[in-house]
């Protein structure tokens, strides 16, 4: 090719990459978080004093009818809150403490919560459908007539808890310690308990 050619064939590609690198630009500003580099602060939500983040600390809070579904609260301390009703569809409460909170009919569906701990909590109508529950500690905790259908309860302790007319569909109580719980009238179809502990518990059924 003549060196004519040459110059001819870069002043094609030249323009094309210009155009290349324009088109780029909005999505590389964005990936850097704008022209000066800078990412927009996460959302926080703020309610009764209480910022709704990962490892808050928010003991005793009010956080009755609270809109939180796919909030991101794991490491939370929610001991002795106040949540009657609040949504927590699909949130993160991985490793929270609600300790003695109340719970009552709260919202909680395929909510996220492995390793937290519920001791003598009150979820009296709580709403936990396709909950991932994976070793949290619900003992001395009240669920009558709550709804854990398709639950996963692997290796989570039900000591002295009471789950009596809970509706328990297909849940999996994988491992689970129901030393002393109630379940009497309990729904329990499709249920399973493998190496589950039952010692002293009501309601609980045989031959597992």
């Amino acid at each position: 090719m003549s060196r004519a050619g040459v110059a001819w064939s870069g002043r094609l590609r030249r323009p094309g990459l210009l155009m290349a690198l324009g088109l780029l630009w909005p999505v590389l500003t964005v990936q850097a978080g704008g022209p000066s580099g800078e990412r927009a602060p996460p959302e926080v939500t703020v309610i009764n004093g209480c910022h709704l983040w990962p490892y808050a600390r928010c003991p005793g809070a009010d956080l009755r009818h609270a809109s939180l579904a796919g909030k991101d609260l794991r490491g939370a301390d929610f001991t002795g809150a106040h949540l009657a009703r609040a949504d927590l569809r699909s949130a993160n409460l991985a490793g929270a403490r609600l300790d003695g909170a109340d719970l009552t009919a709260v919202r909680a569906y395929a909510l996220n919560a492995p390793g937290a701990s519920l001791r003598q909590a009150r979820l009296v109508g709580a709403h936990l459908e396709m909950a991932r529950l994976f070793r949290a500690d619900f003992s001395g905790a009240d669920l009558t007539a709550a709804n854990l259908e398709a639950a996963k309860l692997n290796f989570v302790w039900f000591v002295g808890a009471r789950l009596v007319d809970a509706d328990l569909q297909e849940a999996k109580f994988n491992a689970a310690n129901l030393k002393g719980a109630r379940l009497d009238g309990a729904m329990l179809r499709y249920t399973i308990f493998p190496d589950a502990v039952m010692d002293d518990c009501s309601g609980c059924p045989e031959g597992w």
